[in-house]
């Protein structure tokens, strides 16, 4: 039976799953003393709305990935964290990287985030890129992605929607208290070593935390037909540190400093494919420092205060060589990034509370190049890939308000942002462009019961050019490209219907959505030109498109000790000025998961599955990482099983159970093989 019409099945059986308990259930006497139900509809999330709001009457598609299952489940990687997570489909093109598409959108048209902090800078690519691979995932305490929505509330670059890492929080103690951890993970045909120590400091004033984490990851070893993937391996060193320290009985500062160093980075499709005898990243690094005043205001409906201060490096570089040639590229991109936001939440009683404020960002990009011809010695300076000390920033104010009757949530919010970006080339000249945009949100919840909800919401979103689209010139994956200094912002309307469950023993969600998309800047060849081998691109605002879907979950209490869930996701996108599908849409793809907890006991079987997507733009022909007729279709099973003794947790992960060979589409590497991951977490 083929994968996708397994898929369907399971969407049917999952449909009739959720009739059947709703309907069996009554709705209108939730019992308040359930174990479960209290913690589901108290959850917390605050990317939707800036601000602390209960997940279950937000009316937003919102998931919430702790770390205690990414620790317990072994995943490897922030990327490959989300692979967990319900709607989102996570392309690698290397084993370094790993780029989440939401909605069916990746790259700048998805915002990241960490900490209330764009991760989204002036140098993000079009397309799958390796940056959310720069969050160290063993230093985060949880992970929302906010699915459809985030232009209001965060800026540029939210058409498919907001993923926002949040680092572990620091909490102050009556007592002066100090605590460590330590996690060691091993995983079998030299994949993975790791090692990350913590150690935590608490008392009425101060607290604070840090740690670092020392990672090697060997080549990735495929299944049955693939084996080792040689070269995709990559070497990683990070540490980060964050303190709260106690002003006033009103006021509390929070400093935080995040260090990722990755280093030799290999990009595999690249050798395999693509003639290279080297080509990789050396380095990729990441640097964010932080100052956080929260400020109790408690004067008439002003509540908090909220002011934060930030500085980000990042830094790329790149290194090729072709097979048979004497001559080593080795590019590097840095950006600087100040930042200053404050914001004030406002109350009046539990009718009506807003959100406002304003942020500033400022964007400053160095981009060299040096070609060095290994028989001589000889190295040349060039173009780096952007034109050398552009600059772009941003300045917004914003407002988000929440009005909650009885029976319905009103939410409502509107963003102005304007852009000043400077590209001054040595070839080309000097460019300033004064891009702007109006966005705003609505929506509408109507309680049905005490377990359940519908709402509708709309939300406008827009991405403005950044220097990757105005100042990129040179051999970028496939391609040459040359710069356009004429773009305007993308724009997009997005609107979706709701329903939300959360019965005694069945809680689960399905949404419905579509996304028109505007004023798109894509890629254009320009007929008849080529550069060193490489047709020329440019980019332009020509297209419009759509993308609507349907996505749903659900988690089954089966008994105290047994659960099923599982969740699916449908995407389809069409290209209305091409007349043909959008590019890299993901596959109809799903997860389900058996699991038994008891004590100190755990154990879950799950089924990662993904149909064939054929469904190809001329793009996706035209890429080398999708096979000729587009990415087949797969299964695969895994096995995660821990136990907790005292202050000792072992977790195990058995990793397709039948090395089946498959691979993400779009991907550059294949899937993990048959494989096996042990990791031991000792808290003091």
């Amino acid at each position: 039976m083929k994968v996708s019409n397994i898929l369907y099945i399971i969407a049917a059986a999952m449909f009739s799953l959720w009739a059947g308990t709703v309907v069996g259930q009554n709705n209108d006497s939730v019992p308040v003393n359930d174990s479960i139900l209290p913690h589901i509809l108290s959850e917390v999330v605050i990317t939707a709305n800036r601000s602390a709001s209960r997940r279950f009457t937000t009316a937003e598609a919102i998931e919430v990935l702790k770390s205690k299952a990414i620790n317990q489940n072994q995943l490897r990687s922030a990327p490959e964290a989300l692979s967990n997570t319900p709607g989102v489909f996570v392309q690698k093109t290397n084993h370094g990287g790993g780029s989440p598409f939401v909605r069916g959108l990746t790259g700048n048209q998805t915002l990241q985030m960490i900490d209330g902090i764009r991760l989204n800078n002036a140098t993000y690519r079009f397309g799958p890129n390796q940056y959310f691979n720069t969050l160290d995932v063993l230093s985060l305490e949880s992970i929302e992605v906010l699915r459809g929505s985030g232009s209001v509330q965060y800026g540029s670059d939210a058409l498919g929607g907001t993923i926002q890492a949040f680092s572990k929080d620091v909490a102050f103690n009556e007592s002066r208290k100090w605590g460590s951890s330590m996690l060691t993970r091993f995983f079998t045909q030299k994949m993975e070593q790791t090692i990350r120590a913590d150690v935590n400091y608490r008392s009425t004033k101060a607290a604070f935390r840090g740690g670092i984490s020392l990672r090697n990851f060997g080549n990735l070893m495929g299944g049955d037909t693939t084996g080792i993937q040689s070269p995709s391996s990559y070497h990683e060193l990070d540490f980060d540190v964050k303190g709260k320290i106690r002003l006033s009985s009103s006021s509390v500062l929070t400093l935080a400093y995040q260090n990722v160093h990755q280093e030799d980075v290999d990009v595999y499709h690249k050798v395999e494919l693509e003639n290279y005898a080297v080509n990789k990243m050396d380095p990729q690094n990441r640097r964010l420092a932080y100052l956080r005043l929260n400020q109790n205001l408690d004067a008439g409906v002003f509540k908090t205060l909220t002011i934060t201060a930030s500085l980000q490096n990042t830094e790329e570089g790149r290194e090729s060589r072709k097979n048979g040639s004497s001559a080593l590229r080795y590019e590097n991109d840095k950006v600087r990034t100040l930042a200053f936001s404050t914001e004030v939440f406002t109350q009046s009683r539990d009718i009506w509370s807003a959100n406002s404020g304003i942020e500033v960002y400022n964007d400053m990009v160095n981009s060299t190049r040096t070609d060095t011809d290994l028989s001589s010695g000889a190295a040349v300076q060039k173009r780096g890939l952007y034109p050398d000390g552009s600059t772009m920033s941003s300045i917004a104010a914003f407002t988000l308000h929440t009005f909650g009757l009885p029976k319905w949530i009103f939410t409502a919010g509107a963003r102005f942002n304007t852009f000043v970006i400077h590209v001054e080339d040595e070839t080309l000249g000097k460019t300033t462009l004064n891009p702007s945009a109006l966005v705003g949100n609505a929506s509408v919840m109507r309680k049905l019961t005490s377990a359940s909800n519908v709402f509708v919401s709309a939300n406008t979103g827009f991405r403005a050019p950044n220097i990757d689209d105005l100042g990129t010139l040179g051999i970028v994956d496939f391609r040459y490209e040359t710069p356009n200094y004429n773009l305007k912002p993308e724009k997009s309307f997005q609107y979706q219907l709701g329903y939300k469950y959360q019965g005694k023993k069945l809680k689960g969600e399905i949404y419905l959505y579509r996304n028109e998309l505007y004023n798109l800047i894509v890629r254009n060849k320009v007929a008849g030109d080529s550069l060193d081998g490489y047709p020329v691109y440019q980019k332009e605002n020509v297209e419009r498109a759509y993308i609507q879907g349907v996505e749903t979950s659900f988690d089954y209490m089966l008994s105290p000790s047994l659960s099923f869930s599982g969740n699916l996701t449908y995407t389809y996108g069409q290209n209305l000025t091409k007349n043909e599908p959008v590019r890299r849409i993901p596959p109809l793809f799903g997860r389900v998961v058996f699991e038994y907890r008891h004590s100190n006991l755990w154990a879950n079987i799950e089924w990662l599955a993904a149909a064939k997507q054929d469904r190809l733009a001329q793009g996706d022909k035209d890429d080398n990482r999708i096979p000729k007729g587009g990415t087949p279709g797969w299964n695969i099973f895994n096995i995660n099983t821990g136990y907790t003794w005292h202050f000792i947790s072992f977790d195990l992960r058995l990793q397709n159970l039948l090395n089946k060979d498959y691979r993400y589409h779009g991907s550059g590497v294949n899937g993990y093989g048959r494989s096996a991951s042990l990791s031991l977490h000792v808290r003091l």
